[in-house]
């Protein structure tokens, strides 16, 4: 694929980002594009390599090295059908996503793998401006009709399949615009919120309907779903870890998506009561991930007067790790825009004590150094290092741990089991729940995931839905396209 010779003779290039001091003033991406040619070139740099371990390495199963020599060819439209044909949503993973394709990439073993992710971010970036993308809407309609819980990633896949096998959909949210965590979760400088809403007029015009401000199990009552033929949970994993620690309750700990969900909101206008702001404030972020990450860029747009990063796990390596060789997600340090952006971070360290004044607000934090001590066959121990306690002036603590999994409303109320992490149970591969017409697909069936994975699982539970309401299905297996998406 590509130009036989193009890994050889062209580098890697990425997108660049806009400079620091102007960026951090607002709330917009701030990537600058490369150009066509440029485009071109990462494309060409695809070395058509015997076995295309970046198939294995996408959950989709995206056909890249296909798209990425038509990109090379300058056969952008083709390049769009191929990629629409495995990924409903390329303009959220685009930009979002972690990119395991490019982690398993063959030529990544000796140089710098394919840009992949940026080449799929230009090839749907010039599909909508082009206008390839239209609604397509089936045929005939199959008189079945299926309820959709929850409008992330999993949910709008799950919709747009079951939609184009010519079932009546539904999808209910409950907040009060559509996109799941993608719409208040996910900072607006890392993806503006007018891409989903483009890509939900698509879908609406394909003949989906969306009802927001419906919390199915709180507001609607469960009872109602028994109209459809069959129910599709894709919730998320929304509970959120806490800390057992002294002083949690002070005023100043703040989850981190009570913090990001709030600024996304004013961005767009919208009255939050009490926000809770960065401003002049010593901030720590507690947690190493990509959420944890937005806070710090978060913090520094809300002009906080330090931001610092604690992480219990020790500082990965600047390279891959031996541990986790070619073709694996490898283990090795991650510093994102938001990090280049001003954060002091720091590793192997555990907070002791979040320390409130008289009046119960946030005043500092006590920490001590840990080490982690393998034994094998046995759980890692954490072990405090005795002299390593430090205070840590802090009025702002966001808690940036991740999540334990779905709340439980849904499952108590339909009846359904939950595994030993509290995810719905639902068989990989059939999606089927202990209620044979309610399906789970997502971050509620596997656990917080990406979101390529919460793609994959909505359109393969979308075909076992098919199967389940008609005995058979023509909605494409992983990987296999799917000549309807073009």
């Amino acid at each position: 694929m590509g130009k036989v010779t193009g890994f050889k003779e062209i580098e890697r290039k990425d997108e660049a980002y806009k400079p620091v001091k102007e960026r951090v003033e607002h709330y917009k991406e701030f990537t600058v594009p490369l150009n066509e040619k440029e485009i071109s070139d990462q494309g060409s740099r695809c070395m058509d390599c015997g076995i295309p371990f970046c198939h294995s390495g996408c959950p989709l199963g995206n056909l890249i090295p296909d798209f990425n020599h038509m990109v090379h060819q300058g056969e952008w439209q083709r390049a769009s059908w191929i990629l629409h044909s495995t990924n409903n949503f390329p303009e959220f993973t685009g930009r979002l996503c972690p990119a395991p394709c490019e982690k398993a990439c063959v030529l990544g073993i000796i140089d710098s793998p394919i840009s992949i992710e940026n080449i799929e971010k230009n090839i749907v970036e010039r599909a909508f401006k082009e206008g390839w993308i239209k609604p397509i809407i089936p045929k005939t309609r199959t008189g079945k009709s299926v309820a959709v819980v929850g409008s992330g990633p999993a949910g709008l896949a799950t919709a747009q399949q079951l939609n184009r096998a010519g079932h009546t959909v539904t999808v209910f949210e409950r907040d009060d615009a559509i996109g799941g965590l993608l719409r208040y979760g996910i900072p607006n400088f890392k993806m503006e919120k007018e891409i989903i809403d483009r890509r939900v007029d698509i879908l609406k015009a394909e003949g989906i309907t969306f009802k927001v401000n419906v919390n199915v199990g709180v507001n609607y009552d469960v009872e109602e779903l028994k109209a459809f033929d069959a129910v599709v949970l894709c919730g998320g994993a929304t509970e959120r870890r806490s800390l057992p620690t002294l002083g949690i309750e002070s005023d100043g700990v703040v989850q981190a998506m009570d913090f990001l969900t709030q600024q996304t909101k004013v961005v767009f206008g919208k009255k939050v009561k009490d926000q809770v702001l960065a401003t002049d404030k010593n901030v720590i972020v507690i947690g190493g991930g990509d959420t944890g990450s937005d806070c710090v860029g978060t913090s520094n747009r809300q002009g906080a007067k330090s931001v610092i990063n604690f992480e219990i796990m020790p500082k990965p390596p600047i390279s891959r790790s031996e541990s986790t060789p070619w073709p694996f997600w490898p283990l090795q340090l991650k510093t994102s825009s938001s990090h280049e952006e001003g954060v002091e971070r720091n590793w192997l360290i555990n907070t002791k004590e979040f320390v409130k004044d008289e009046e119960g607000k946030l005043t500092a934090l006590k920490t001590v150094q840990v080490e982690w001590k393998i034994v094998p066959g046995e759980r890692p121990q954490l072990i405090e290092i005795e002299g390593t306690e430090k205070t840590w002036p802090c009025e702002l603590a966001l808690l940036a741990l991740g999540f334990t999994g779905p709340e439980s409303t849904l499952a108590n109320k339909l009846g359904l089991e939950c595994d030993a992490r509290s995810n719905y149970k639902a068989v990989y591969g059939k999606y089927q729940t202990n209620v044979p017409n309610i399906f789970a697909a997502g971050d509620m069936r596997r656990g917080q995931s990406l979101i390529v994975w919460a793609i994959s699982e909505g359109r393969e539970a979308a075909r076992q839905v098919d199967i389940y309401l008609m005995g058979k299905s023509d909605l494409p297996t992983k990987g296999n396209g799917d000549i309807l998406s073009a």
